[in-house]
């Protein structure tokens, strides 16, 4: 990453990079993995996970440019987090049970957040209420690279439109209306609410919310472009999630 980040013998493209603008990358990696995994595909997963650890690597060295931190130094904080975090291993902390383990993890992260002024969860759960926290546990990944009914898909899109948790579509807003047309059809509500989120993360993020029976219409409208996540199902219905 040192050679392509180079000025004068790196890569053009890498050297115009900066945080904001490889964000929306490190997002999409991060659902491939999590689609490698719902597909039990191993081999494809040892892959994610490169392009996962890639991402990593890339912000860790622009942050090193800027004397703010290395690659180095990120290893050293998560080191220095799980052994904080499971003093039950590297401690003598209760931890014979895994519901003693939960309790003892929130507590410890309780109290980190309590060190940096922090108040509430925060992370990707940040603005979905406590209460509703259940409904994004039930989700699938799916690359929309591959449009419903062509020979070498490989989604079952009945039991999709079956499923009643939540949906993440990558790669898929300049099909969306074969997507939305086939879980329509499979029997999805057209009440369904979808949260489309393109360029997310960085300073040109653009968000929309619609039902699934009129979110072509409104991509469309809107003029959305790749790259772009859509989410289908009731956690795009929170009013209080994140747009920026």
């Amino acid at each position: 990453m040192a050679a392509l980040r180079t000025p004068g013998t790196g890569c053009p493209w890498d050297l115009e990079q900066n945080f904001r603008t490889i964000a929306p990358y490190t997002l999409e990696e991060a659902y491939e993995v999590a689609d490698a995994i719902a597909r039990d595909d191993l081999a494809g997963l040892k892959d994610e996970l490169g392009d996962l650890l890639l991402q990593v690597v890339f912000h860790a060295r622009m942050a090193q440019e800027q004397d703010a931190f290395g690659f180095g130094d990120v290893v050293e904080a998560l080191t220095a987090k799980l052994i904080r975090r499971h003093p039950h291993v590297f401690a003598d902390a209760d931890g014979k049970t895994a519901d003693a383990v939960k309790g003892l993890w929130e507590r410890i992260k309780a109290e980190e957040r309590a060190e940096r002024g922090e108040k509430g969860a925060g992370g990707a759960l940040a603005g979905v209420p406590v209460t509703h926290r259940a409904v994004t546990h039930e989700f699938v990944v799916v690359s929309g690279h591959v449009a419903p009914g062509h020979p070498e898909s490989l989604v079952n899109w009945n039991a999709l439109a079956a499923m009643s948790g939540t949906i993440v579509l990558l790669m898929a807003v300049e099909r969306i209306e074969l997507f939305a047309k086939v879980l329509l059809e499979g029997g999805r509500p057209a009440d369904t609410p979808v949260l489309v989120v393109q360029h997310g993360t960085t300073a040109a993020q653009q968000t929309l919310r619609a039902t699934l029976q009129e979110v072509a219409e409104k991509i469309r409208a809107e003029g959305i472009r790749p790259p772009a996540i859509i989410v289908i199902g009731d956690v795009a219905a929170f009013a209080g999630l994140k747009k920026s």
